[in-house]
């Protein structure tokens, strides 16, 4: 394992407990949402300065965030309230917020998706009345939703994302235990799902690995390959890592980042009673596999406190992370 050295940091100044909640990275550098209500940018330079946009959110309890616009700092945000927010964190505070919706009913936001070349936002809602939704936007026209779908899960729907080329094609992850991806050109509940994968125990995370290869990771730490290739075996794993708390020797995964040029992803798994962190190349040969030889540890983590999300700038050469100790760190070799 290559040690990284913690070279910056801030801490959420509150007497009470407060996470910071994920780490939304932008081109300008990292953003946070925290259990404070706030989302948060940074100057990646100099963290410890402060934020360099404060915003409060509106959404009772905000519970996800994704970026829209990466290049452009333009957020979504989502939480209980059944609200969700389009930030434009290029603006001044009080024009910040340049859209805002509603789900039917108020039903509390648990996931969301964004497709800034489909001009959609997506969200996934918790079960409610034996209901779980999923649905989009177009942020043109933010009056009614365009597409609302309520029977692709029969549980809370814990996790969404867009296919990395086609923006149709959405993906969804449920308590359920289902990924399914879905075309959004179809509006026929019967006929847009186009391929489900049974991951046999509730999603915590999930997502496209590239054009036809889904991850997926259980809440028992659990992570299996799926592909909606043809000449695939219809919603089998292709590759099945088993539980990664035995693999890797941690207690949780974090989450799964996939780099963007196609070169596998990273895992980011945590041990907190060793005050450990590491991220793990998953990558690709002839199968995929899991790099540990070259793994990257991140000394300390945050203390006993859970690693909530992580980030990398490979240009900057620089790992952000976030915990429930309310810190955002900056990581980088020594």
């Amino acid at each position: 394992m290559f040690p990284l050295t913690c070279i910056d940091g801030y801490r959420i100044p509150t007497r009470e407990e407060v996470y910071v909640l994920d780490i939304v990275p932008f081109t300008s550098g990292p953003a946070t949402i925290s259990s404070d209500q706030k989302l948060s940018l940074f100057n990646p330079l100099s963290l410890k300065s402060g934020p360099t946009v404060d915003l409060v959110t509106n959404h009772g309890n905000i519970t996800c965030a994704k970026a829209f616009d990466a290049a452009n700092s333009v957020v979504t945000t989502a939480g209980e309230n059944g609200t969700l927010s389009l930030w434009d964190l290029r603006q001044d505070a009080r024009q910040a917020q340049v859209a805002r919706f509603t789900t039917d009913g108020n039903m509390p936001v648990l996931s969301v998706a964004c497709s800034n070349s489909g001009y959609s936002i997506v969200a996934g809602t918790e079960l409610q009345s034996r209901q779980a939704s999923v649905i989009i936007w177009d942020v043109r026209s933010t009056s009614a939703p365009k597409l609302h779908y309520k029977e692709i899960h029969s549980d809370d729907i814990t996790e969404l994302g867009f296919h990395p080329s086609d923006h149709n094609i959405l993906l969804s992850g449920s308590t359920d235990g289902l990924v399914n991806i879905c075309d959004t050109r179809i509006t026929d509940e019967d006929e847009v799902v186009i391929q489900t994968f049974n991951h046999d125990s509730a999603i915590h995370h999930a997502g496209f690995l590239n054009d036809t290869e889904v991850y997926a990771v259980s809440s028992d730490e659990r992570l299996a390959l799926y592909d909606m290739a043809e000449g695939c075996e219809k919603g089998a794993a292709t590759t099945d890592f088993g539980d990664m708390r035995s693999v890797l020797g941690c207690q949780y995964i974090a989450n799964i980042s996939v780099k963007a040029n196609g070169a596998g992803a990273v895992i980011g798994a945590g041990a907190h009673e060793q005050q450990a962190f590491e991220l793990v190349h998953l990558t690709k040969g002839e199968t995929w596999a899991l790099d540990r030889d070259n793994s990257v540890g991140l000394p300390g983590a945050h203390s006993e406190e859970i690693v909530r999300s992580f980030c990398f700038y490979d240009e900057a050469q620089m790992v952000f992370s976030a915990g429930e100790d309310g810190f955002l760190k900056a990581w980088r070799a020594s």
